[in-house]
């Protein structure tokens, strides 16, 4: 019996309550796509059930095609009526997937890549560097976008974009023509104490986007607790059907985050947030860590929701328009869609336009875009053109592999707007208002 036969055989509660009744067609970017029932979370459904009753080979090429589509954004899940599971029994069905399939050469690098902190650090050394010399983004510019070039062209834009926004600094000053604003303090550490994810991708690529997060939080009140000894989250391989070499990641993870008395875990990736909120249904079996692993789970907060609990402060003026994008793994997994909005709304003067069809998957979903680059990449033009049609100076959108995606496709478009995380907007409101001088502290872009 697959792994898959047997995962669901044990979890029919969460199988059984999909009644076919189709809302969630319209919510799949591949089936609103390809028109195919197959391609619907609906038709994965049936043929999880299919394997499941015997009636499929989960070996078949039909089964791994349609559950390799899925983006896994998991919009399906807050339109269905009887409350299915979708994100769970995907990973089930993809570890199958992975039982009778050797996965693409990408997705098997990037995952063993990602299991070790000492592969990690060395291949995030690298990017950097590449980054550095300005090779990314010449290599964006100039390398045609055909045949096997298309995808190396992608892959270096996307790392291109994770450099950071230059014109952050200046973003409104023309406009108001000052920064300067009353400082305001609050008590340090009278919101409690929270230790903060650094992440592999994040701390790898974003690392200014973790510092803000720091930052940010310290100002409102917050005090931030050092902890090294952290692992990748798992998100990738969860995502990629390496469950296990996930739940080893988890482990590792929640002993390490027991070392120290938090009242919060901030995350500033909502992949990564997602993944750690999950702990406890991707343990639930393993006796020994399921009520851990609970108690890790409920801790799991993203940046903004603990941001947002605290007001959160106002900045200086910062007059600029940006778009905001929902990131599906906030909005669809976490159920996180205000927070945010509330964050930029702290920031005097900027107008937020939230980008149309905002709840729609931006087609990068870890590497989707790089492995499915024809329906990816459809579906990232969709969504780059969604973002200027808003006219705005930047978009704003709280995950790594989101700002990588969009900023990718806006520089292969030659685009002048920038890609930002909230915090990072927030920070520079903080930063021209005075407040890290007025605490002692050193603001380092």
């Amino acid at each position: 019996m697959s792994t898959l036969s047997e995962a669901l055989g044990k979890q029919r509660d969460r199988l059984l309550p999909c009644v076919h009744c189709g809302f969630c067609l319209p919510a799949c970017p591949t089936y609103t796509r390809l028109g195919d029932e197959a391609d619907s979370p609906r038709g994965r459904l049936y043929l999880m059930r299919a394997v499941v009753e015997g009636r499929l080979d989960p070996g078949s090429e039909a089964f791994a095609t349609h559950i390799d589509r899925c983006l896994g954004c998991r919009a399906c899940e807050p339109v269905c009526p009887s409350g299915v599971e979708y994100g769970t029994l995907l990973e089930l069905a993809r570890q199958t997937v992975a039982e009778h399939h050797l996965s693409g050469f990408l997705t098997r690098a990037l995952l063993w890549v990602l299991s070790s902190s000492f592969r990690r650090t060395l291949f995030f050394m690298l990017s950097r560097l590449i980054r550095g010399l300005g090779l990314a983004s010449l290599g964006a510019s100039l390398m045609p976008a055909v045949g096997p070039f298309k995808t190396v062209k992608l892959a270096l834009a996307m790392l291109a974009s994770t450099a950071g926004w230059s014109r952050l600094r200046t973003l409104g000053i023309a406009k108001t023509g000052s920064a300067d604003a009353e400082t305001k303090s609050v008590a340090a550490g009278s919101r409690g104490r929270v230790a903060v994810l650094t992440g592999c991708v994040q701390e790898g690529l974003f690392a200014r986007v973790s510092r803000a997060t720091v930052r940010t939080l310290e100002a409102n009140g917050y005090r931030v607790v050092p902890l090294a000894g952290q692992d990748c989250c798992g998100a990738l391989h969860a995502h990629g059907g390496d469950l296990e070499q996930a739940r080893a990641l988890a482990r590792a993870n929640i002993a390490t985050f027991e070392s120290i008395d938090t009242d919060a875990i901030a995350v500033n990736a909502a992949g990564c947030g997602a993944a750690m909120k999950d702990y406890g249904v991707l343990l639930e079996n393993d006796p020994e860590m399921s009520e851990r692993a609970c108690a890790i789970a409920a801790k799991v907060r993203d940046v903004t929701e603990l941001l947002s609990d605290a007001g959160p402060l106002g900045g200086a003026e910062m007059a600029c328009t940006v778009a905001y994008d929902h990131p599906c793994h906030l909005l669809h997994a976490q159920r996180v869609e205000q927070p945010p909005l509330a964050v930029l709304a702290a920031i005097p003067g900027t107008e937020v336009h939230i980008v149309a069809k905002a709840d729609e998957c931006c087609g990068g979903a870890g590497i989707y875009g790089i492995t499915h680059a024809e329906l990816g990449g459809e579906i990232g033009r969709d969504k780059v053109a969604a973002v200027r049609a808003c006219a705005a100076e930047a978009v704003v959108t709280p995950n790594p592999g989101c700002m990588m995606q969009i900023g990718a496709g806006l520089r292969m478009e030659g685009a002048r707007e920038g890609v930002l995380h909230p915090v990072e907007l927030l920070d520079e409101s903080y930063r021209r208002a005075g407040y890290y001088q007025t605490r002692g502290g050193k603001h380092e872009s």
